[in-house]
């Protein structure tokens, strides 16, 4: 996989833009001329995907100040509130407000961000109306976003999709042990990921690793140990592993300024180091980044 091939792998992830996010984040939001210039070193990257939503703040607001001609937008539908009446109605207001903010004419994919409302009794016509969005040209693809492979069991034998998000990560290989990463080639639906750094959890040297995740110790031992080991840096590692899977089609990285976005693409290239297994956990509580304001 040449380094071209690598750029167009990415997508840019923009919760950033709207909203400060991620454990590690400690410059706050990503400003305006910063999104500018991301953009623009993206697009002479070969850069081409931009995954925001509804839900992150100011972000699709932030992004529709650009040009976005040259990207394909992946947006995502915030969770219908229990109290709508409507719920198509509802969605096509997202749409439509969504579209005006991004000052775009159409999405190249349109995600659920809570999928399981698909089994709530308007998620039939819900679901019927995103698909109309592909039948009108508003929307190229339409799909859900997960937080785990136990959505993918029981929604695919309702609904068919055509893309699905989810997390992946070098202690995260849910998607691949229950068998869904295979399943969703074989159903011809692709296939992005995010959350490569938990927040930027993998990223952080030990010392700076909050005390609240100690619990976990001794896999953080081992993951020291395997980055010291082969010599990488944990940013060449995450992204190392996220690209080399055939079946992903778009690795979302959140970009936190151009700086850390140069970062990323210098680290694409080099040796790819098969992480061990004992660095894999099926802790959700560890997994889910929802989770830790618990503990």
């Amino acid at each position: 996989m040449n380094i071209m091939v690598k750029q167009n792998k990415l997508a840019i992830g923009s919760v950033q833009f709207g909203i400060p996010y991620g454990i590690a984040n400690v410059s706050g939001l990503v400003s305006p001329d910063e999104v500018r210039r991301i953009l623009k070193l993206a697009e002479s990257k070969g850069v081409k995907t931009i995954d925001t939503a509804v839900a992150y703040g100011d972000s699709e607001k932030v992004l529709g100040r650009n040009n976005l001609s040259q990207f394909s937008v992946v947006t995502k539908i915030p969770s219908i509130p229990d109290d709508v009446k409507n719920a198509t109605r509802w969605v096509e207001n997202q749409v439509s407000a969504s579209l005006c903010r991004l000052k775009i004419s159409s999405y190249d994919g349109l995600l659920l961000h809570n999928p399981l409302q698909l089994l709530k009794p308007y998620g039939k016509e819900v679901y019927r109306r995103l698909v109309e969005y592909k039948e009108e040209g508003i929307v190229s693809r339409i799909g859900i976003s997960i937080y785990s492979s136990e959505e993918l069991d029981v929604l695919c034998d309702y609904f068919q999709f055509d893309l699905v998000q989810a997390p992946l990560n070098i202690i995260d290989n849910r998607l691949i042990e229950s068998g869904w990463l295979k399943r969703l080639r074989e159903m011809q639906t692709s296939l992005h990921v995010r959350s490569i750094f938990m927040q930027g959890l993998l990223l952080l040297p030990k010392e700076q690793r909050p005390e609240k995740f100690n619990r976990w110790k001794s896999l953080w031992d081992r993951w020291d140990k395997w980055i010291e080991d082969t010599g990488q840096t944990p940013l060449q590692a995450c992204l190392r592993h996220a690209i080399s899977f055939e079946d992903v089609e778009k690795v979302v990285v959140g970009v936190d300024s151009f700086l850390q976005f140069e970062q990323v693409l210098n680290s694409l290239d080099g040796t790819y180091y098969t992480p061990p297994d004992n660095l894999h956990t099926e802790d959700v509580q560890l997994l889910n980044p929802s989770c830790w304001s618990d503990l």
